[in-house]
């Protein structure tokens, strides 16, 4: 049995494995050329995340979701380094929008050049990521503006918060369906789409997908809060340090108004306050460690990880759809 992909995913069948260790590796030459230019410099930046590594969890659901059409298809690696190239470039605005010092166990890019260079990398890597693209085919350039389209409405619903009389946990779903689910979509759509597999099959994983990235941005909330830094690769409690509001801290808030418990109140209060004060802080991750909110943002992880599965029942069985449920098992694990 060997090992592949994020979180120690094992793969049993060696011709899937095969195919799928050698899909990552073309995915990871095509990374390198993408983000290489004629100034030095630009390179060295493009390249910074590249290189820091990562779980590379969309290029594998691509590879994944290719077995149930021809694998080989020209068209399944770059759709994957598409992918890639997207993410990591959401992850160059991020940290400057979150002031991050950490990502992936190296510094952040901003923090080793400054903001400017971080924000202009990440327009590089989409520009790249656009020119890719633009061989794949309309159909694939509409799949992907439109995935683009709702990544940067849920990162703006996320900045301006829910609207009045609407619930924040649902409010926040719908952010990480936009911010996370619709590119993890687009990978299990690419996957399946680029190597000829039928449209019911593509419908399945396209929803397997925004479900499963869900469960991911979800497992991360938890790891946010209980890692410590090197499991995570970040600093923990980097969104709380910066008030943004994931589902423990919204299903801390929920408690404290349904119950009213003044241990609950007082800890809200807390995080209300200002946590770039390091005693706050680290007061305010060790009380959220240890709350039932924790749990309950454990078991919501664990829910949308089992949707995930659900929709999954449809295809053949195989190799690749094993790996497919073993992923929502390893997505569960992460979370604790």
């Amino acid at each position: 049995m060997t090992v592949v992909g994020p979180f120690g995913l094992s793969v049993r069948d060696q011709a899937l494995e095969a195919d799928v260790q050698a899909g990552l590796a073309a995915v990871e030459e095509g990374l390198i050329e993408a983000t290489k230019s004629e100034v030095p410099f630009i390179t060295e930046a493009a390249q910074h995340l590249v290189r820091a590594g990562g779980k590379r969890f969309r290029p594998l659901l691509v590879m994944l979701a290719a077995q149930f059409g021809d694998p080989y298809a020209p068209g399944v690696v770059p759709s994957a380094v598409v992918v890639e190239l997207t993410h990591l470039a959401t992850l160059y605005h991020d940290d400057v929008m979150d002031e991050a010092d950490v990502r992936r166990g190296v510094p952040s890019a901003n923090a080793r050049w400054g903001n400017s260079v971080a924000v202009l990398t990440g327009d590089f890597l989409f520009a790249r990521a656009s020119h890719i693209l633009a061989d794949l085919g309309p159909e694939a350039v509409r799949i992907q503006a439109e995935a683009f389209e709702r990544l940067v409405t849920g990162q703006i619903l996320e900045t301006a918060g829910p609207r009045d009389g609407r619930d924040p946990i649902d409010h926040y779903m719908d952010v990480l369906g936009g911010k996370t689910g619709s590119l993890i979509a687009v990978s299990g759509r690419f996957g399946a789409m680029m190597s000829g597999a039928d449209e019911t099959v593509v419908d399945v994983l396209t929803q397997y997908g925004e479900r499963l990235g869900v469960a991911f941005q979800l497992a991360d909330d938890v790891l946010d809060i209980a890692s410590d830094s090197h499991e995570s690769g970040k600093t923990p409690g980097t969104d709380l340090r910066e008030g943004i509001p994931t589902l423990p801290v919204l299903r801390l808030r929920e408690r404290a108004e349904r119950l009213g418990l003044a241990e609950d109140i007082a800890l809200c209060e807390l995080l209300d306050s200002d946590l770039t004060d390091d005693a706050r802080h680290a007061e305010a991750l060790s009380l959220l460690r240890a709350h039932p909110a924790l749990d309950q943002a454990r078991r919501d992880t664990v829910r949308f990880a089992e949707e995930a599965r659900a929709t999954l029942v449809p295809l053949p069985e195989c190799g690749a759809k094993s790996a497919l449920v073993e992923l929502c098992d390893a997505v569960v694990h992460r979370a604790g």
